[in-house]
C-alpha cells in the first residue's frame, strides 16, 4: 500500500519565440509511486548521452518528436541478454529502465499482470479508493465545512463508481507501463520465471514446455503476498486480504480488520469514511506498533477514537470463520501471551491485514543452493544473493519484498537501480534509512530514518546524545487556512553533529513533506545547514522550515565530526 511521490524535471530556459532552432530536452527521471515517467503516460526516457528534439512551433504545429528511441542494445558475448530479471513489478520495473539507459539488453519476465502488487493490488486501486474517503469526510465534516463558509446537503456516494475509479487507475497505470516497457525495447517474457543454473533462467506457462536463456545477470524481483495467519479461513467474500478488498464489491456495516499496520489503518480510513463501523484486532499492547510511539498516540487520538472505530489489543485471532447459512463472520480470539480465551467477535465481514509474505517459492532457487529465511532470499548490502553456505552467488541479485529490507514499492525500485549501477561498474550502496514510508490516512502520516525508541537505544551502544524537536501543523498559516492544524512533526538528532537521525510527520500532506528530510539524510545534510533553507509562504513546507530551525545544535562542530551517509 505504501508509496511515496518525488518530482524532478530539468527543462533547459526557454528560447525566445523567433528562434527557429529546435529545443534540446534532457529528460529526468520522474517517479511516481516508485513509477517512472513512462509508467503515467509520459514520454519515454532515452538512453544515456541521447536528446530529445522538439521541432519549433515555428516549423511545424506537429508534436511528434523528431528522434525515436534507440534499440535494446546487444547482449554481452555468450549470452541471451546483459540482465533478465524475474517479475515485472516496481522493482523490476524500475530496474529494466535503468538498464536499458545504461545499454543493457534487458529482458523481463512476468507470470501474471506487468505492474506487480503495487499497480494491480496496492498502492496504485488503494489510493484511488482513499481519494474517495478524503473527500467523503470532508463533505460529511459539518463544523469543518462551516467554519469555511460552505454548505453540503446529503453527501453520498456510488459503491460501483468507486470500485470502477480504483480498478480503472491501475488499468491505465498498468498500460502505460506495459508500453514503456515495449517503447524501450525490453522484452516482456511471458510466464513463470525459475533459476535453472549459473547465469541460466527458464521461463514459460503452466502445461507448455520452457524456454532457457542465459543472462550475465539476473535479479530476482518477484515481491510479495498477502500473508493469512493459520485458522483463517478465506473465502475472499466475508474474510478477505487486501487483494479483495480493493475491488470494493460491497461494504460491509460492521467489519473486523487484524492488524493494524499501514494496510489495515489505510483500509480503517476508506471502510469508516462510507460508513462501516471498524474492529481493530491487534496482537501487540498498542496500535500502530510500527510507528514512532508519539506519533502513534497522536494518530489513535485523529484517526480512531473520533470515528466509529474499537478495538481489541493484545489479543490473537485464532479463528475466523467465513459467513454462511446466514451466520456472521466469526473471529474467537484469544490472550496474545497467555493464549487463553478472551472473547468472540460477531460481524459482517473481516479483513485480513496481517502483512506480507515474499513470493519466493517456485523460483528454482534450491538449484543454486539458497535456502530462504521465513521465505526471503539472503541478500547482502549490495542486493547480492548469498548462498546457504554463505558465499555470494556471482551476477545474481534479488530485490524488493523479496528479500525483506523494506518492503515498500519505491524501495525495490530503488533496489534495482542500484543493482544495474553496481553490474556497470559503478560502486552502489542504497542507505536504507533514507528511504520514506507514508500511510495515506486523512490526515496522512510519514516517517523517514529512526523512531525515538531506535535512536535512544543506538545513542546508548555508541555513546552520543539525542535531541527531539518537534513544531505543530496550528502554527502553519497554509494548514490554518486550510482549516486542517491537526498535526506534528517530529525531529530526531544529534545536538552534537547536527546528524539527522528521524523524521516523523502528522498532518496534511505528510507524505509529500517527508522527502525534504528524507533527501537531507541521504545527502548526510546536517541540520545546522538545512535551516538556512528558503521556503516558500505560505506553504505546509514550512513546517519542515520551522521544525530544522527550531533544533539545537552545539556550536563549533566540524564537518568532518559530522557521520557521513549511513548504509544499512
Amino acid at each position: 500500500m505504501q508509496a511515496s511521490l518525488s518530482l524532478s524535471l530539468s527543462l533547459p530556459p526557454a528560447a525566445p519565440r523567433s528562434d527557429p532552432a529546435p529545443t534540446v530536452f534532457r529528460p529526468s527521471a520522474l517517479r511516481f509511486c516508485g513509477l517512472r515517467r513512462e509508467a503515467l503516460g509520459l514520454r519515454p526516457l532515452r538512453p544515456a548521452g541521447s536528446t530529445w528534439v522538439f521541432p519549433s512551433p515555428a516549423r511545424t504545429p506537429s508534436r511528434k518528436t523528431v528522434a525515436a528511441v534507440s534499440g535494446n542494445g546487444s547482449p554481452s558475448k555468450g549470452f541471451d541478454y546483459d540482465l533478465v530479471i524475474i517479475g515485472a513489478g516496481v522493482g523490476g520495473h524500475g530496474a529494466a529502465l535503468h538498464a536499458v539507459e545504461k545499454g543493457l539488453k534487458t529482458a523481463i519476465i512476468e507470470g501474471d499482470i506487468v505492474g506487480g502488487t503495487c499497480v494491480n493490488r496496492g498502492c496504485v486501486p488503494s489510493k484511488a479508493l482513499l481519494a474517495v474517503s478524503g473527500r467523503m469526510r470532508e463533505l460529511q465534516n459539518e463544523h469543518h465545512l462551516k467554519a469555511l463558509g460552505l454548505q453540503v446537503s446529503s453527501p453520498g456516494y456510488d459503491r460501483q463508481g468507486v470500485a470502477d475509479h480504483a480498478n480503472n487507475l491501475a488499468s491505465k497505470i498498468r498500460n502505460n507501463l506495459t508500453n514503456s516497457l515495449k517503447a524501450l525495447g525490453v522484452d516482456i517474457l511471458t510466464g513463470v520465471g525459475t533459476i535453472a543454473g549459473t547465469q541460466k533462467v527458464k521461463y514459460g506457462k503452466v502445461g507448455f514446455p520452457d524456454t532457457e536463456i542465459t543472462a550475465k545477470d539476473i535479479i530476482i524481483a518477484t515481491g510479495s503476498v498477502p500473508f493469512v495467519p493459520n485458522g483463517i479461513e478465506v473465502d475472499g467474500k466475508t474474510v478477505f486480504t487486501s487483494d479483495h478488498a480493493l475491488k470494493l464489491e460491497w461494504v460491509p456495516e460492521w467489519i473486523a480488520i487484524v492488524g493494524s499496520g499501514y494496510i489495515g489503518l489505510e483500509f480503517s480510513d476508506v471502510y469508516s469514511a462510507l460508513g462501516s463501523e471498524v474492529t481493530f484486532v491487534e496482537a501487540l499492547d498498542q496500535l500502530m506498533p510500527g510507528f514512532d510511539p508519539e506519533i502513534g498516540k497522536l494518530a489513535q487520538r485523529v484517526l480512531i477514537n473520533p470515528r466509529k472505530i474499537d478495538y481489541h489489543t493484545g489479543v490473537f485471532a485464532k479463528k475466523i470463520t467465513p459467513a454462511k447459512d446466514g451466520k456472521p463472520v466469526l473471529i474467537e480470539l484469544i490472550d496474545a501471551k497467555t493464549k487463553e480465551p478472551k472473547d468472540t467477535l460477531e460481524v459482517d465481514a473481516a479483513l485480513i491485514a496481517t502483512g506480507r509474505a515474499p513470493f519466493t517459492k517456485g523460483l528454482g532457487l534450491e538449484n543454486i543452493n539458497i535456502v530462504t529465511q521465513r521465505g526471503f532470499v539472503p541478500v547482502n548490502e549490495r542486493m547480492q544473493v548469498i548462498d546457504a553456505s554463505g558465499n555470494l552467488i556471482p551476477h545474481l541479485y534479488c530485490i524488493g519484498d523479496a528479500n525483506g529490507k523494506m518492503m515498500l514499492a519505491h524501495a525495490a525500485s530503488a533496489q534495482g537501480i542500484s543493482v544495474v549501477e553496481q553490474i556497470g561498474g559503478r560502486d552502489n550502496v542504497l542507505n536504507h534509512l533514507s528511504i520514506p514510508a507514508a500511510c495515506f490516512t486523512h490526515p496522512e502520516i510519514s516517517m523517514v530514518g529512526m523512531t525515538e525508541p531506535q535512536a535512544r537505544e543506538k545513542a546508548q551502544q555508541e555513546g552520543f546524545e539525542v535531541s527531539v524537536a518537534k513544531t505543530s501543523f496550528k502554527a502553519n498559516t497554509k494548514a490554518l487556512a486550510e482549516n486542517e492544524g491537526e498535526g506534528l512533526a517530529k525531529l530526531i538528532y544529534r545536538p552534537d553533529t547536527g546528524e539527522i537521525l528521524g523524521v516523523h510527520i502528522l498532518g496534511m500532506h505528510a507524505a509529500d513533506l517527508i522527502h525534504e528530510a528524507s533527501n537531507a539524510i541521504a545527502l548526510g545534510t546536517r541540520v545546522q545547514d538545512i535551516k538556512f533553507a528558503v521556503h516558500a509562504h505560505p506553504t505546509l513546507s514550512e513546517v519542515l522550515d520551522e521544525l530544522f530551525k527550531s533544533a539545537k545544535v552545539n556550536t563549533g562542530v566540524s564537518p568532518s565530526s559530522v557521520n557521513e551517509p549511513v548504509t544499512v
